[in-house]
């Protein structure tokens, strides 16, 4: 017996329908891990100093890692297991800082949705709304996945 998947399909998905992620808060580890990893030390993020006179007045978490741990967070709902193919493409705007403390969580909302020419498949494109405590928006995206439209094409 193997492990049976439980993410949505395709045809699961309605168009509008909020779907609502757990909370994470960003900590100085979750900047110097992502600092390490991607080789990027860029002073407004690594160093507070340099940062205390920036316009955030102090140091801000990476907008990549914005998106990696909103990743994340919606990959935790399950609303994906076996079900997502492949991300397609994204688009971003970050229109507030993410600050060392704070908390942020996701709404998906599915805005458009096609099928393919390839059997088994489709495409949905989704809005994520990444926001702090406060309810700032910290993250602006839209996600271009590629779904399995019934469970004989899961992966």
């Amino acid at each position: 017996m193997g492990y049976q998947f439980t993410g949505k399909l395709y045809h699961d998905f309605e168009l509008g329908q909020a779907y609502y992620t757990a909370a994470r808060t960003i900590t100085e580890a979750d900047v110097v891990n992502f600092a390490g990893l991607s080789g990027d030390f860029s002073a407004l993020h690594t160093n507070e100093e340099y940062a205390k006179n920036s316009p955030y007045g102090s140091r801000i978490a990476y907008g990549a890692l914005t998106y990696i741990i909103s990743t994340g967070l919606v990959c935790q709902t399950g609303l994906f297991d076996g079900s997502y193919i492949g991300l397609l493409g994204c688009e971003f705007k970050f229109p507030n800082p993410v600050r060392f403390g704070d908390t942020i969580t996701c709404v998906l909302t599915p805005l458009e949705k096609r099928l393919t020419s390839k059997p088994g498949r489709g495409v949905i494109k989704f809005g994520v709304k990444t926001t702090n405590q406060h309810g700032d928006v910290v993250a602006d995206q839209v996600w271009t996945i590629l779904m399995a439209v019934d469970k004989e094409h899961m992966e």
